[in-house]
């Protein structure tokens, strides 16, 4: 590694730190390079900057960004509520295990993280208070559900994984079900044994009727089918992972009047949404491309495999010493903003130890999921205490057992390929 590459990796990191926007500092330190590098056209940088962005995949970004915020303006949140609540209304914990299984069910529907904290932590975090439960449990469970949202289809996260790494997103898809499903019960495992313990009682005693079911399941039908006709789609070759995400926005344009709940404005302010949550991510793509050629032309991902293949002789030691780095890495830097840089060099190196593609990508951005919730910078935790007014120290300390059942999901999952990729091999 030459002394020009390592003084602009100097720079972005310290940009980083210093909490200057992700694009502005991967770009920053790109520009380093470029115009102190005289072995290198300048024009390049510019050129890095604009294609990177031009990959037909990503088009799927900004398609399942817009149907998961029309999603929000269609009234599907709540009818999916009242199914949770009764689904969950037994279990000790009762709105806390609502709270979990409301993002996994969304997850099938938004695919942003982010987007599911924010929006919990304003529709069920007062409520939960409202019913016994401490600030700091609820604004936990809040965090910690969302996420289950990038790992549940169509999750933004493994589309561009997909796209970096040339994987088949559909296969990332069909394998984030189980994985998702995994975590999913696990957290509901962890909520009601903390719940047990502090005395927080079910929504209800009494068993649910079938009438009752079904009254709660009807209104939630139509939305739930939506992940269904996605891998089904996909996986019968009617549409490819980019079509699939027009497919969504049409299905929450029908349920929108279908269910008369979506307004002029609302559709107005949905697209609104959608072009800024969409400009901050490919920002962050664009920027990434670059520092991610320059990574390339100095065959950083080349000298990195032959040492980690000369240095570690076994796969296992391999995945355990990522796993260290990546949750180091995800305390500090956003998780898209580092895939980009990090999995053309992890990537293949997993490639040449012999692992599944999906078993690492999996591994991979349940990584990055942890980091969302990690401090100093998890942006989850941030965002939901930002909401609810939690102080960041408590926080901290009421996830210690979430933090603990994280450890152990991501050892079942690096370890065990059964969880990611059992369903791969049944679906395909």
């Amino acid at each position: 590694m030459n002394n020009i590459l390592m003084i602009a990796a100097i720079v972005m990191l310290t940009l980083l730190f210093l909490k200057v926007p992700v694009y502005v500092s991967v770009l920053g330190g790109s520009a380093v390079y470029f115009f102190s590098n005289p072995r290198v056209n300048a024009i390049v940088f510019a050129q890095q900057a604009v294609t990177g962005a031009e990959s037909i995949s990503l088009l799927a970004i900004p398609f399942f960004v817009c149907a998961g915020i029309f999603m929000n303006y269609t009234g599907v949140t709540k009818r999916i509520m009242s199914f949770c609540v009764a689904v969950t209304g037994r279990m000790h914990g009762g709105l806390a295990q609502v709270n979990v299984l409301l993002s996994t069910l969304m997850g099938g529907l938004s695919g942003s993280n982010i987007a599911d904290a924010a929006m919990e932590a304003k529709m069920l975090v007062p409520e939960m208070e409202s019913n016994g439960f401490s600030k700091e449990f609820s604004s936990v469970v809040t965090a910690a559900s969302s996420m289950i949202t990038p790992l549940i289809p169509p999750g933004i996260a493994m589309i561009l994984y997909g796209c970096i790494a040339n994987v088949s997103i559909g296969k990332l898809f069909v394998s984030g079900i189980g994985v998702g499903t995994m975590l999913c019960v696990t957290m509901m495992l962890v909520v009601r044994a903390v719940s047990i313990k502090r005395g927080y009682v079910p929504i209800r005693t009494e068993k649910i009727t079938r009438a009752e079911f079904v009254d709660a399941l009807k209104p939630a039908v139509l939305p739930l089918l939506l992940p269904i006709i996605i891998i089904g789609g996909i996986r019968l070759g009617v549409f490819t992972a980019t079509e699939a995400g027009t497919v969504a926005i049409v299905y929450a344009f029908i349920l929108g009047i279908a269910y008369r709940e979506m307004k002029w404005k609302d559709l107005m302010r949905g697209l609104k949404e959608t072009v800024c949550t969409t400009s901050s991510i490919m920002l962050i793509v664009s920027a990434a491309c670059v520092f991610s050629w320059i990574l390339t032309k100095e065959r950083v991902p080349q000298q990195l495999t032959a040492w980690m293949v000369s240095s570690v002789s076994n796969k296992y030691v391999f995945l355990f010493l990522v796993n260290i780095f990546l949750l180091i890495v995800g305390m500090f830097i956003e998780g898209n903003a580092s895939m980009i840089v990090l999995v053309p060099l992890l990537a293949p190196i997993a490639a040449t130890y012999g692992i599944d593609e999906i078993h690492f990508a999996m591994t991979y951005i349940f990584n990055n999921a942890i980091g969302a919730l990690s401090p100093p910078m998890g942006t989850l935790m941030f965002v939901t205490c930002g909401i609810t007014g939690c102080k960041t120290k408590s926080f901290i300390k009421e996830a210690v057992p979430f933090y603990i059942l994280l450890v152990i999901d991501l050892i079942l999952l690096t370890y065990f390929p059964f969880f990611t990729t059992a369903l791969v091999n049944l679906v395909y």
